[in-house]
């Protein structure tokens, strides 16, 4: 195929079709020059907000630098792929006529529904790394039968590179004050991914920012770890607590981490724009496990076999089974402060009160230590 200014035009447009056919919700094509966004990561990491995330300073500038990663990238493809379950799509509440999902998620962090699990809707069901990047692939693959070989590479979440930002530039949305992509269609409860190129296809439009005065992500961050609009301490996110850190988590916050045992969507859940989020068209993000309604006993009574089985699959498999133990650990003593803890909880933690995990150990004599046992 002769590459000229007409046909890379067409070749967009069928790339944005395909994708739709693999099951993305968008897709657009973005430049690589992410020169802006150098100084702001910089002193990001300088204020020590990346924790013990080392990844996102090993690399240094190469993540705001695509053409480093991939040499004679000139072109981001980006995409989107929405994950809420397939389930939601008819979840309508009769009074309002708007769906009713994020009322029940948000009542499931209240006190009365504290001896249960929440686990972050993006791990409910398959690993999004493999459901990405395999259907991302077939998209490069049907490039390449088009054309003939080109220069790519396929990410998801799993180089330095500044998925937000380019998506930005592509024209998926705009960035919320809680750090994550916003789009007026389909709130931020979705998947990211790229595919960088060296082909040079035409860009699409940025959109402008459609958050306004609006502060609920920051308000309701229940550890306060958006220190301020588009700033982000991961140090105190929950999602960073029970899945980054490798270790002990900070006792002056685990109170705050309530029944959040993988990740944190609150601020998402109580974001306006989420009114408009979309569920997914694939059934690989269909809850698994009962991990919509399971308890923390329930999963906190889980052999490792068990645990391995089950999550084979999940993102949550990542963490391994001492932190999900840890986790589940914290859960149950948040239950005592918030008047639903039983018996059957401090039996639960009793039980593994001389677990082979020092990290274990811990933090189940801190759960103890809250129920007064």
């Amino acid at each position: 195929m002769v590459v000229t200014e007409q046909n890379l035009a067409a070749l967009a447009t069928t790339i944005k079709a395909w994708g739709r056919e693999l099951g993305f919700a968008d897709i657009r094509i973005s430049d690589v020059d992410l020169a802006q966004q150098e100084a702001g990561f910089e002193a990001w990491l300088a204020l020590g907000y990346h924790g013990e995330m080392d990844y996102m300073a090993a690399h240094g500038m190469k993540r705001a630098r695509p053409a480093e990663l991939v040499p004679g990238a000139i072109r981001a493809i980006a995409v989107r792929m929405d994950y809420l379950p397939r389930a939601y799509k008819d979840d309508q509440d009769s009074q309002d006529g708007q769906r009713n999902w994020r009322s029940r998620e948000q009542a499931r962090l209240a006190p009365a529904a504290a001896g249960t699990a929440t686990v972050s809707l993006y791990a409910r069901g398959r690993d999004y790394h493999k459901v990405l990047r395999s259907r991302m692939q077939q998209l490069a693959d049907r490039i390449k039968g088009e054309i003939g070989d080109f220069g790519y590479r396929v990410f998801t979440d799993s180089a330095p590179v500044m998925e937000v930002a380019l998506a930005q530039k592509a024209g998926l949305g705009w960035r919320g004050k809680h750090t994550l992509l916003l789009n007026r269609e389909a709130g931020s409860f979705f998947f990211l991914g790229e595919i960088l190129t060296d082909l040079p296809l035409p860009v699409d439009e940025s959109v402008s920012s459609h958050c306004g005065q609006c502060s609920a992500c920051i308000d309701v961050c229940p550890t306060k770890a958006i220190v301020g609009p588009y700033r982000l301490d991961a140090r105190r996110c929950i999602s960073y607590l029970t899945i980054e850190l490798k270790g002990s988590i900070p006792v002056e916050l685990r109170p705050l981490i309530g029944n959040r045992v993988y990740g944190c969507d609150d601020c998402q859940l109580f974001c306006p724009w989420n009114k408009f989020a979309q569920p997914s068209t694939l059934g690989d993000f269909d809850v698994r496990n009962g991990l919509d309604r399971a308890t923390l006993v329930e999963l906190f009574g889980w052999s490792e076999e068990q645990f391995n089985s089950r999550m084979e699959g999940s993102p949550i498999r990542r963490i391994g089974y001492q932190r999900w133990l840890r986790n589940m650990a914290v859960g149950l003593g948040n239950t005592a402060a918030a008047g639903a803890g039983t018996p059957e909880i401090v039996a639960a933690l009793q039980q593994r009160s001389d677990d082979p995990s020092e990290l274990v150990r811990e933090h189940v004599a801190w759960a103890l230590q809250q129920h007064g046992a």
